[in-house]
């Protein structure tokens, strides 16, 4: 299942930086001037998951295949991106690329980087990043508003419904609502799934804070400062101190995060939590071979995972040998879980937990 995360915000608030601590790697050109970045660098990256470790105790496999996230590293937007100022449409068309957006706020101070606005205001850096997806999607909209309203004075079936949509999208559009905070049936969600609208897409913040304020940084208080909705999520990151923890053995990592006053990696966190943006679970395949991490979307029942590894699983499936992580783990693997009644035999209608262990019967 590929699953991507496009890093966006204005030039200059480090989102490069942050990609190269992501992937461990000095990829990304981090330069201090807009559009160091013109064509996305992707990578891939490990989900943290300390399961993982645990099955590579209890199997010792001869491979092992963790979940990942792909990281996109999008170039700086500016204000009229959406008229084609800057890299315009060419950075438009790679977050549309995404499943979710990670939008990198500079929170931090630093006479010697320049900021494209001239003062740090995060408030009004996010303003600028919405009001650009928000005008593109309203260009998008309204190549579709035309063709509803023909078709529903033509009284095509299901074409005033679709239009009594899209003019309630516009209308909220025009206030300054993003699509995913426009309250739609699942119905709508479909209807209006193929515009493939920017500000329909999960989002998360990352706030690149000094060094001094990972700690300290109050996250409540910047989603009210920063004008955003209370679900929202912002991870505070010093992406400069990230970057240069690259080659830290986990040993002295440990100590420097001690040190920081942090109990994880703000980059751990960062990953974990666009996982869970997307409401996407794990389940696992373990055995002497190979332990492999498999990623799905909650709620999905056993034959759609059976098909994740192989499409043929999901058209034979017979049913799942199903084993609770946690058993799995007490009990030293599958002939023990077996042994203790710990297995379970599950068909098609079974919704896969986070954490299962795995086997699947199937006719070829």
């Amino acid at each position: 299942m590929s699953l991507s995360i496009g890093i966006v915000g204005l030039p200059n608030v480090g989102k490069s930086t942050l990609f190269n601590a992501l992937v461990r790697s000095k990829a990304a050109l981090a330069a201090n001037y807009p559009f160091a970045t013109v064509d996305p660098n992707v990578g891939v990256v490990e989900v943290p998951d300390p399961r993982i470790k645990q099955l590579i105790s209890v199997e010792s496999p001869q491979k092992t295949i963790p979940a990942v996230v792909e990281f996109h590293d999008i170039a700086g937007l500016v204000k009229g991106a959406s008229t084609g100022e800057g890299l315009g449409n060419q950075f438009l068309a790679h977050i549309r690329e995404c499943d979710a957006i990670a939008q990198v706020v500079r929170a931090f101070k630093d006479d010697n980087v320049i900021h494209v606005h001239g003062i740090v205001n995060p408030k009004q850096d996010i303003e600028v990043i919405h009001a650009e997806l928000l005008l593109a999607d309203m260009q998008s909209l309204d190549k579709r508003l035309g063709k509803a309203r023909n078709d529903a004075k033509a009284n095509k079936p299901g074409a005033q419904k679709a239009l009594d949509l899209f003019e309630r999208v516009n209308t909220a559009f025009g206030s300054g609502t993003l699509a995913k905070d426009i309250e739609m049936t699942d119905e709508e969600k479909l209807l209006i799934k193929d515009l493939h609208l920017l500000t329909a897409k999960p989002f998360l913040f990352v706030a690149n804070v000094d060094e001094s304020e990972l700690s300290t940084f109050d996250t409540k208080k910047a989603v009210a400062d920063w004008g955003l909705p209370p679900s929202s999520i912002i991870i505070p990151i010093c992406a400069k101190i990230e970057e240069e923890l690259i080659d830290m053995s986990p040993e002295d990592l440990e100590v420097f995060m001690k040190d920081l006053g942090i109990a994880e990696s703000g980059i751990n966190k960062m990953i974990r939590q666009a996982y869970a943006t997307l409401n996407l679970i794990t389940y696992f395949t373990s055995g002497p071979k190979e332990v492999h991490a498999w990623t799905i979307e909650r709620g999905t029942v056993a034959p759609q995972a059976a098909g994740v590894i192989h499409t043929d699983f999901e058209k034979g499936f017979i049913r799942a040998e199903v084993i609770a992580f946690n058993d799995y783990i007490e009990c030293a693997g599958e002939a023990g879980a077996k042994e203790k009644g710990k297995m379970r035999l599950e068909g098609k209608d079974y919704v896969v937990q986070d954490g299962d262990v795995m086997h699947f019967r199937f006719a070829n």
